[in-house]
């Protein structure tokens, strides 16, 4: 039986590393907010490369705007739809103001969360790198992260529809009904916590990734997002089995679906939905109705769309 002596130690090991622990997280977060505001004023002042995220979203999102207005499906959609501006703002809220207000913190001090109870429990994220992708030809880690970040990004998507405490938030990107480029980045600020949570482990796993490999996949990506949301008519022919398209995603967002929790759930790929069967496009959706039911009781503004899932039921 612990003398009390023992009992006293033990707890005063305890209440020492958890002040540790505390200062720790306390350091990772405000030097999170330091790190990623002089980020933003050097994306701002142009003073970093060719990965710069904020004229790199303002350069595609130029050019897929100007492909609807060369190329527009819907001729009959206002060059300056239902919601534009609306959309625009999310597009550059959910890029970068998120991450100084809350995102870049919660990530890094998750990450050194897990890392802490990986040691707890006798290994370290190096130790669990199942393939550094450093040791690979450059495309090959590239596609190599790529796809697995895709695939886990896929059955995350999955989960926003399944899972009613997260389709509640998810609603906020479901609630678009004129579909345009900048639909592409209305989603409530809760989406991109789970998609980087979930993406931590196998990321960690991988290993060997740095910034410029992060940012090539992340404007392609942005690109092929964009795209799918734009008001285009494309499948682009026999590759529409590999890369989602506005004529596949275009039914992701219809309001009435023949399954209740969705179809074509695919970011850039839509290679993972014809292989699990949830591929959905039955006939030309140019003019099906998008939203979801029940979606004329949702709010149209900002604040009330943030707000609205953790608003208490009356």
């Amino acid at each position: 039986m612990p003398t009390r002596q023992a009992c006293f130690e033990f707890s005063s090991f305890c209440g020492e590393e958890s002040i540790f622990l505390l200062e720790k997280y306390l350091k990772v977060i405000h030097e999170s907010y330091a790190g990623y505001w002089n980020y933003l004023k050097n994306e701002f002042l142009m003073q970093t490369g060719w990965d710069n995220y904020f004229y790199g979203l303002i350069l595609i999102s130029l050019i897929v705007f100007g492909l609807e207005l060369v190329f527009p499906w819907r001729k009959g959609q206002n060059i300056i739809r239902k919601d534009f501006w609306l959309d625009t703002f999310y597009m550059f809220f959910n890029f970068f103001l998120l991450n100084l207000i809350v995102l870049i913190a919660l990530s890094n001090t998750a990450a050194a969360f897990f890392d802490q109870l990986l040691q707890r429990i006798g290994s370290s994220v190096i130790d669990l790198q199942l393939l550094d992708v450093d040791q690979l030809p450059k495309w090959l880690g590239l596609a190599l992260f790529f796809i697995i970040s895709d695939f886990v990004q896929w059955n995350t998507h999955r989960l926003l529809h399944r899972i009613p405490f997260l389709w509640n938030f998810h609603k906020v990107h479901h609630s678009v009904k004129e579909m345009g480029f900048a639909a592409h980045l209305r989603y409530h600020w809760m989406e991109p916590v789970v998609y980087k949570s979930l993406l931590y482990i196998p990321m960690a796993i991988i290993g060997g990734f740095d910034a410029q490999d992060v940012a090539i996949v992340h404007f392609f990506a942005l690109a092929v997002g964009h795209l799918n949301h734009a008001n285009l008519g494309w499948d682009y022919g026999p590759f529409k089995y590999l890369f989602n398209n506005p004529k596949m995603h275009i039914w992701h967002h219809s309001k009435v679906l023949p399954v209740r929790y969705g179809v074509n759930f695919g970011l850039t790929l839509s290679l993972w939905d014809y292989l699990f069967k949830t591929n959905y496009i039955p006939k030309c959706g140019k003019n099906i109705e998008l939203g979801f039911v029940g979606d004329e009781d949702f709010p149209e503004n900002f604040i009330e769309q943030e707000l609205y899932p953790i608003k208490l039921k009356k």
